[in-house]
């Protein structure tokens, strides 16, 4: 689960797992896999970011004894992710 700000700085928690897509149009509009549309103050860069660390919380959690053989693995491949979603982001 995430935390967001709703745009009347409103805070609001939401299951990553639900989330269909995410785009800037020009606010964050999050769409889940009911359907339901949220508006957010977040940048999909942002929101991307904590979904990573989130999951990535939950694996070491389950799974400790990989964490440190993929550590570095997944630190890198979450960086270039970040880096793709940015220049998606700054190209729209």
């Amino acid at each position: 689960m995430i935390e967001l700000t709703r745009l009347n700085g409103g805070h609001l928690t939401v299951n990553c797992d639900l989330i269909k897509h995410v785009e800037a149009a020009p606010d964050t509009v999050l769409t889940l896999i009911t359907g339901e549309k949220l508006v957010v103050l977040e940048p999909c860069s942002e929101i991307a970011e904590r979904t990573l660390t989130y999951r990535a919380r939950v694996l070491r959690a389950a799974w400790p004894e990989a964490a440190t053989s993929l550590g570095a693995k997944a630190a890198h491949d979450a960086s270039a992710f970040l880096r793709g979603i940015k220049h998606e982001v700054s190209e729209d």
